[in-house]
């Protein structure tokens, strides 16, 4: 069907700028695509399910075990999705998605999703800095990820410096040009 929304994925993790994620999903919403969101639990202590839910006019995933459908959430959203944006991405996910580890919603997601992938990370600028961090990002690269970031600013740390997730308007713009492809 040509009148089909497009579908994209956010996943939000427990980084300070989760709430930063609740305007990217709202512009995605305006520009007429199919939101869905994958949280994981730090993120919920962060930002609440209902914000995303009510923004995407979608159920949130939290959790791999409380579905809605007798179908793996995971797998059934993987098939129909044009691209997962992980906005904020913690270093922590970085190096879960790098290592193929799947121990929550999201990182399980990951490993199903078959379109493009975009990262915004988002970490204080030691973690940005430290070569683990940046490894796991090259691998990625490697694997085809889009990075969008980090940006260089004030951190909620206090510290100034590499780390500030991207603003969500750029974000935004980034996944429009892939949905226009």
């Amino acid at each position: 069907m040509a009148d089909e929304k497009k579908t994209v994925v956010v996943g939000v993790t427990g980084s300070i700028a989760a709430y930063k994620a609740a305007d990217l999903v709202s512009k995605l919403s305006q520009n007429s695509l199919d939101v869905h969101v994958i949280m994981t639990d730090s993120a919920t202590k962060l930002v609440s399910e209902r914000t995303f839910q009510t923004l995407s006019r979608n159920p949130v995933v939290t959790t791999l075990w409380d579905l809605p459908e007798w179908k793996p959430g995971h797998i059934s959203l993987a098939d129909k999705a044009l691209i997962l944006v992980i906005a904020p991405c913690t270093a922590n996910m970085i190096a879960k998605m790098a290592n193929g580890i799947a121990d929550d919603a999201l990182s399980t997601y990951y490993l199903s999703h078959r379109g493009q992938t975009m990262i915004a990370p988002a970490m204080n600028n030691a973690m940005w800095a430290h070569p683990a961090t940046l490894e796991n990002c090259e691998r990625l690269k490697k694997r085809g990820c889009i990075f969008v970031g980090p940006a260089k600013g004030m951190l909620a740390c206090g510290t100034e410096g590499d780390g500030r997730m991207e603003e969500p308007a750029l974000i935004c713009r980034k996944i429009l040009e892939i949905a226009d492809k």
